[in-house]
């Protein structure tokens, strides 16, 4: 990229620090969970609003998402913010910070295109909800993604888990995450007085999560099955007939989810016809395995200073799922980690990390990975050979995804 253009995106974003730093810490401060963020979204609105931006509130039909857009014609690249936060540990996976970076790269990437009259568009897209809530589905179903020649978006990682000088990871694949809920329906009877009149739907559940526990040790190591019980009953001497539990399923693809989950209802299955209860079984919100471009995370770290994001090591870095696998299905996708100063025990998902969240060095690390989107967006808007090598190699990556690969 020309030097005079990183020099227009670090200057805007520099330019607009006090913004940026507004909502990242208003968000902090204010955790709301999944379809809630009605300040976080009210926040963003009025902000980009008086910063003269094209905004839709309660856009695609959620009423807490928002979508800004600058630009006309051209390829069209989508900057993800998420900012729902977690019950009772608040921002402990740190939404505050990927909502700061993808606006600090939208506002970059704004002021490139507006700088060289080019042809292009951003798109600042808030998505709620991705705690479980599936927020992205919706957006995708409702066509936020549609035409997209590249949606991205990086998420902070405990650092203390990585080597010195690295501060962040460029490829990162993430589990494809199977999440059911299984109701299970027996007969109620006085445990002391009748207990041969009942169906103990509690004895399903524990016969179920017995059987699970040795699948276990059939599986692969990147695999995971991890459940709660929802409802077990209300009285010891009431035999239960109404129980609930949730279960996850995760593997390294949508395919080698399904496939583990069809094991795992099996002992669903396996433990009604034991006990003689009923099982039904809910979908929820399910994600896919996040599959990043190769082209997209080669860009950004020649786009970051010299040595500080790592290729793809450690592979642990943020072992888990979201929603954003399923955009990665619908267009180029790129989902970075950065590493913010936490200590052993601090990882994501904890009040350690919900703390550290919260400091001017966390918020100095989003900033530097808004200004290597924003000129990994302007790469992708400005240079043909790019966009189309992206494209092609994206293509190519879902018809291994259609083979289960």
């Amino acid at each position: 990229m020309a030097a005079n253009m990183t020099s227009v995106i670090n200057d805007e974003i520099h330019h607009r620090n006090a913004e940026i730093s507004h909502i990242n810490k208003h968000i902090h401060a204010n955790p709301e969970l999944a379809y809630e963020e009605h300040q976080a979204h009210d926040a963003f609105v009025s902000t980009l609003q008086s910063l003269g931006f094209t905004v839709t509130p309660h856009a695609f039909g959620l009423e807490t998402a928002f979508s800004a857009d600058f630009g006309s014609g051209g390829r069209l690249v989508i900057f993800n913010a998420e900012y729902d936060a977690l019950p009772g540990i608040g921002h402990a996976c740190g939404h505050n910070l990927i909502a700061s970076a993808s606006f600090a790269a939208f506002l970059g990437a704004a002021a490139a295109l507006k700088s060289s009259g080019q042809p292009g568009r951003v798109r600042l897209l808030g998505t709620p909800a991705e705690e479980g809530g599936g927020g992205k589905l919706k957006l995708i179903d409702a066509g936020a993604y549609t035409g997209a020649a590249a949606s991205l978006m990086v998420h902070p990682g405990p650092g203390h888990k990585l080597p010195p000088a690295i501060r962040g990871v460029s490829f990162v694949r993430m589990l494809a995450n199977v999440k059911m809920r299984v109701h299970f329906t027996g007969k109620e009877a006085h445990a002391s007085i009748a207990p041969w009149d009942g169906v103990n739907a509690l004895d399903a559940v524990c016969l179920s999560y017995n059987a699970i526990s040795m699948l276990r040790q059939h599986i692969r190591p990147h695999e995971r099955i991890h459940g709660v019980f929802r409802k077990a009953g209300d009285r010891p001497n009431v035999t239960p007939a109404d129980c609930v539990v949730e279960y996850y399923v995760r593997s390294a693809t949508q395919a080698g989810a399904e496939a583990l989950w069809g094991r795992v209802l099996k002992c669903f299955e396996g433990a009604a016809l034991a006990t003689g209860c009923e099982a039904r079984v809910e979908p929820l919100n399910s994600y896919a395995d996040v599959r990043p471009s190769r082209g997209l995370c080669e860009a950004y770290i020649e786009a970051m200073p010299e040595g500080t994001v790592a290729s793809d090591e450690p592979a642990d870095i943020l072992a888990g799922s979201t929603d954003m696998g399923d955009v990665c299905y619908q267009c180029p996708g790129f989902h970075g980690v950065f590493g913010i100063a936490t200590k052993e025990g601090e990882a994501n998902h904890t009040k350690g990390f919900t703390a550290v969240g919260g400091t001017d060095d966390s918020f100095e690390r989003a900033l530097e990975c808004g200004r290597g989107m924003a000129a990994v967006a302007w790469k992708v808007l400005s240079d043909d050979a790019f966009a189309e090598r992206i494209k092609t190699e994206w293509e190519e990556d879902m018809k291994l995804a259609a083979e289960g690969k």
